[in-house]
C-alpha cells in the first residue's frame, strides 16, 4: 500500500503573527510553564526598571503581589516613550510591549548596559498573561494602555496629568491560569532572594517587596553593593579580614570585586554580569579565581613562605574558606544560551584577571600580617589535599576490590540499571531492619547508617573521608566525591532519604544534605536525591484505617469523624521502626501511594548561607535562627 504524504506547499507554512508564538512555544522564552517561569514573569518586568537604574534613571523599585495573584511593578525611572514609532507608526510603548525584540537595548544609545538581553522580556510577559495594564508617567501626563493575551484593547491614551517631576513605569499582570496550570503560586522567600542579589549587584537602589495575600514584605537597600553581599554570606563566620573592594573600567567593561577569607573550609564565590547571577560561572569567574591563585603563589614566593621544594598552591587551595562576588557590565555581553547561566566574552577574563591581579596583590603586600594568615590557611588546605587524596584513593581503590559485595551494611537489589533502582539512607538498625523487608527488592536497595555521620560543615575532606559511615555511603553510590565526583557511576538515580519524624531524625537529614550540598552537588542539581515522608499517624475508625501525613490532615480527618459522631483511634509513629515492613512499604515505599520531596537549590548562595548557620561553628547565629523559629516548630517530641 503506498503511504500517503501530506501536502508541503507554500500554504502550509504557517506564520505566528505578533506574540502568539510565545504562547505556542513558553518555554522558548521563559523556560516553560512551571513554577520557576511563573517567578520568571516577575523577574523580565524588574529587569527592565534595574535596566533604568543602571542608566542611573531609577533609584526605587516596588514589586506588589497582589491577592488575586496580580502582580505590580513600579519604578521612578524615564518612562517607556510613548510617542509615534517612526516606522510602526504606533505609539512606542506599545510597541515595546507587542513586539519581540523591539527596546531601547538595540540601538546602543539608550541604554549603556542592560540586563533584558534579549529583548523578549516584558513582551512575552504580557503574551502569557491573561491581562496586563502599563500606566507610563512622563511629560507631565499619565498614559495608559490595557492588553489582553498580549492584544491591545485600545491605542495609548493620557488618562490624567502627572506631578512636573514624576516619570516612571507601572506594569500590573496576571499570569494566564490557560497555561500555568500548575498548583502552584508565587513564593515570597524565592523572590526575596532574587530581590536581594539585585539590589547588592545594584549599589544604592532600594527594592521594596510587598506580599498583600500574607502581609509579609521587605525592602532591600545596599550602600556597600557588593562588599555588603561578601558580609552578609560571611556574617556566621569568623573573617580573616576586612573585604578586599576593586573597581575600575577598562574598554566600556564596568568590573566591580570584592573578596573576603574566613575560616570556614568552603568556597562562596558568585559571579554576576549586568546583574544577572550567571550560576555557571563564565569568563568573569575564570579571571577571577586564576588572579587569585597567580598573587597568592607570587606573594608566598617573594616572601619565602614556600620552600624551593614545595610546589605551587592549586587553585582549590587558594580558594578554601574565600568568599568573593565578581560583578561586570558589559555593554555587549555574550551568554551561553538564553537562560544567561555562563558568560562568554572572552575579553571578560584578561580584564578581570588584571584588576584582581593588581588590586590583590597590592593588598597582600600592603597587610603583610593578613597576608601570612592567608597563605597559613592555603598550606594546611594544601597538607589536608594531598592527605584527602590519600584517603579517596583508599576509598576508590577499597570500593573497586569490593565492587561485588560493596559495604558490608548495604542491602542492595537485583536491577542493574541504574536509571531504574533507588538507595534509601535509612537511620537505625532497626528502621533499617523493616526497610530490608518491606522493600521490593528486584530495584529497592537499603543502607542503613549507625547513629549519626559526621558534621561536614566543621571538617576537612581527610577527616570526612575517614569516617565508615561517609566511606559506605560513597562506596554504595559509586560517583566518587569532591573534585572527583562523577555523575556516570551513579547506581541508583533515586536517592532516598528517609529518616524519622522527631528531633534526631531531622538532624541526621541535615547531617544528610550537607554532606551531600559540599560534597556531591551535582546530585541535587540534577535532581537524584528525595526525602521521603512517612506518615505521623495512623486513624482507626470502624473498620476504616487512614494514614496521614501532616498534623492539618490528621485534624481535618478527626474533625470529619466526629462530625458524623464516630470514634476514632489516634496512633503516632515516633520512628520508622514503629512500623511493620508492610506498613512501611505502602505508605513510605510503595511508587503507587509514597510521597518524596525533591531536594533542590533554587538559590545556591542562601543554601550555602543557611548550611554554614545551622552546621558552622558559630552559636549565636544558630541561638537567634532557632529563637526566631521557635513558634513555627511541629511534631516536636520531648
Amino acid at each position: 500500500m503506498e503511504k500517503q504524504l501530506n501536502s508541503y506547499n507554500a500554504n502550509d507554512i504557517q506564520v505566528l503573527e505578533g506574540l502568539e508564538a510565545v504562547r505556542r512555544r513558553p518555554g522558548m522564552y521563559v523556560g516553560g510553564t512551571d513554577v520557576k517561569a511563573l517567578h520568571h514573569l516577575i523577574y523580565e518586568v524588574v529587569d527592565n526598571s534595574i535596566d533604568e537604574a543602571l542608566a542611573g534613571a531609577c533609584n526605587r523599585i516596588d514589586i506588589i503581589i497582589h491577592e488575586d495573584e496580580s502582580v505590580t511593578v513600579i519604578d521612578n525611572g524615564r518612562g517607556i516613550p510613548v510617542d509615534l514609532h517612526p516606522e510602526k507608526k504606533i505609539s512606542a510603548l506599545e510597541v515595546v510591549m507587542t513586539t519581540l525584540h523591539a527596546g531601547g537595548k538595540f540601538g546602543g544609545g539608550s541604554y549603556k548596559v542592560s540586563g533584558g538581553l534579549h529583548g523578549v522580556g516584558v513582551s512575552a510577559v504580557n503574551a502569557l498573561s491573561e491581562w496586563c495594564e502599563v500606566r507610563v508617567y512622563r511629560d507631565g501626563n499619565e498614559y495608559f494602555q490595557r492588553y489582553e493575551k498580549g492584544i491591545p484593547q485600545a491605542p495609548v491614551k493620557i488618562i490624567g496629568k502627572a506631578g512636573k517631576d514624576a516619570t516612571g513605569t507601572t506594569t500590573t499582570f496576571r499570569y494566564d491560569r490557560t497555561l500555568f496550570k500548575g498548583d502552584f503560586t508565587y513564593k515570597f522567600d524565592t523572590l526575596a532572594q532574587r530581590f536581594r542579589e539585585m539590589a547588592f549587584v545594584t549599589r544604592a537602589v532600594t527594592i521594596h517587596l510587598l506580599d498583600q495575600r500574607t502581609d509579609k514584605e521587605i525592602t532591600f537597600y545596599f550602600e556597600g553593593g557588593i562588599s555588603s553581599f561578601v558580609r552578609y554570606l560571611n556574617r556566621n563566620r569568623d573573617p580573616l579580614h576586612e573585604v578586599v573592594y576593586f573597581e575600575k573600567e577598562i574598554e566600556d567593561v564596568g568590573i566591580e570585586v570584592a573578596v573576603q577569607f574566613s575560616d570556614a573550609y568552603s568556597e562562596s564565590v558568585y559571579a554576576f554580569a549586568n546583574t544577572i547571577n550567571t550560576i555557571d560561572g563564565g569568563t568573569h569567574l575564570t579571571g577571577l579565581r586564576m588572579a587569585l591563585t597567580r598573587s597568592i603563589n607570587d606573594f608566598a614566593r617573594k616572601n619565602s613562605l614556600l620552600k624551593d621544594a614545595d610546589s605551587n598552591f592549586s587553585g582549590e587551595d587558594t580558594r578554601e574558606g574565600l568568599t568573593a562576588i565578581v560583578s561586570i557590565k558589559h555593554p555587549d555581553p555574550q551568554f551561553e544560551s538564553q537562560t544567561k547561566v555562563k558568560l562568554m566574552n572572552p575579553e571578560v577574563q584578561t580584564y578581570v584577571q588584571q584588576v584582581v591581579a593588581d588590586g590583590f596583590t597590592n593588598f597582600l603586600e600592603q597587610n603583610t600580617g593578613t597576608a601570612k594568615k592567608i597563605i597559613q590557611k592555603c598550606l594546611t588546605s594544601a597538607r589536608a589535599r594531598a592527605a584527602a587524596r590519600k584517603a579517596r584513593d583508599l576509598v576508590i581503590r577499597k570500593s573497586a576490590l569490593e565492587s561485588l559485595t560493596l559495604p558490608g551494611k548495604l542491602a542492595d537489589c537485583s536491577e542493574r540499571n541504574p536509571e531504574h533502582a533507588e538507595l534509601y539512607i535509612v537511620e537505625g538498625e532497626s528502621a533499617g531492619g523493616s526497610a530490608k523487608q518491606g522493600r521490593d527488592r528486584h530495584f529497592q536497595a537499603i543502607l542503613p547508617l549507625r547513629g549519626k555521620i559526621l558534621n561536614t560543615e566543621r571538617a576537612r575532606l581527610d577527616k570526612i573521608l575517614n569516617n565508615n559511615e561517609v566511606k559506605a555511603l560513597i562506596s554504595a553510590l559509586g560517583t566518587g566525591i569532591g573534585e572527583t565526583f562523577s555523575l556516570e557511576g551513579l547506581r541508583y538515580h533515586n536517592v532516598v532519604i528517609m529518616t524519622d519524624a522527631d528531633v534526631d531524625g531531622a538532624h541526621i537529614r541535615t547531617l544528610l544534605l550537607t554532606f551531600f550540598f559540599r560534597y556531591m552537588l551535582p546530585l541535587i542539581e540534577n535532581g537524584h536525591l528525595f526525602i521521603a515522608q512517612p506518615p505521623l499517624y495512623l486513624i482507626s475508625h470502624g473498620k476504616d484505617k487512614e494514614y496521614v501525613y501532616t498534623e492539618a490532615e490528621m485534624e481535618k480527618l478527626v474533625k470529619e469523624i466526629t462530625a458524623n459522631g464516630g470514634k476514632y483511634g489516634l496512633q503516632r509513629y515516633k520512628g520508622l521502626g514503629e512500623m511493620n515492613p508492610e506498613q512501611l512499604w505502602e505508605t513510605t515505599m510503595n511508587p503507587d501511594n509514597r510521597t518524596f520531596l525533591q531536594v533542590n537549590i533554587e538559590d545556591a548562595a542562601e543554601a550555602d548561607r543557611t548550611f554554614d548557620m545551622l552546621m558552622g561553628a558559630k552559636v549565636p547565629p544558630r541561638r537567634r535562627f532557632i529563637q526566631t523559629h521557635a513558634t513555627e516548630v511541629r511534631n516536636l517530641d520531648v
